[in-house]
């Protein structure tokens, strides 16, 4: 078993920040070892599937990340509407601060990659539906039925998906928050 050290969880969080803004093809191994402080040859000690098992494993912590994000703001918020609009705002934000180099964790990774490498396509997967399940959850504890808050979770991550893309192909945020308004309008109206 491969002991995990500092050296591991950094070259985790600079493969998930470098494939997140590059993507997976454009991202060398000498850049995610000089990235991750990472001495030559510590890619194959710990990780053993090499840059797949890499990227694999950044996507998988950076989909958790994001859930607990989603999660907790979704929670803090007095309703699922608020918490929608929270999240938008938050994803804009981000977006913003990184001169829209930034967008979703998952997706640069997942359109170029995941078709080629099942690690990858289910890291992504995983993630995604962690994301959805957040919602959804949130939806029905606010009244939804199980159904309907199921089919609006998918709408929801969808939108918001798509709204990021436009956003970061645009470098502006305007899409992500129209998205986040009409969302919030479409919840508001289900949970009424």
């Amino acid at each position: 078993m491969v002991r995990r050290t500092d050296t591991r969880d950094r070259m985790l969080r600079s493969a998930a920040a470098l494939f997140r803004g590059k993507g997976y093809h454009a991202t060398g191994l000498t850049q995610l070892l000089s990235e991750g402080g990472a001495p030559k040859g510590s890619l194959y000690f710990h990780f053993p599937g090499g840059k797949e098992q890499l990227a694999a494993e950044a996507l998988a912590g950076e989909g958790a990340r994001l859930c607990e994000q989603l999660r907790a703001t979704l929670e803090a918020a007095p309703d699922p509407a608020k918490g929608i609009t929270a999240i938008v705002e938050f994803l804009a934000g981000e977006l913003a601060a990184s001169d829209f180099r930034q967008g979703c964790p998952l997706s640069t990774v997942a359109l170029e990659a995941a078709a080629e490498s099942e690690a990858i396509r289910t890291a992504c997967e995983t993630g995604y539906a962690s994301w959805q399940q957040v919602f959804e959850a949130a939806f029905t504890e606010a009244g939804m039925r199980v159904e309907r808050a199921s089919e609006l979770a998918t709408m929801t991550l969808a939108s918001i998906e798509g709204a990021l893309l436009l956003a970061k192909t645009r470098r502006d945020t305007t899409p992500l928050r129209l998205v986040g308004g009409q969302l919030a309008t479409t919840i508001e109206r289900e949970l009424n």
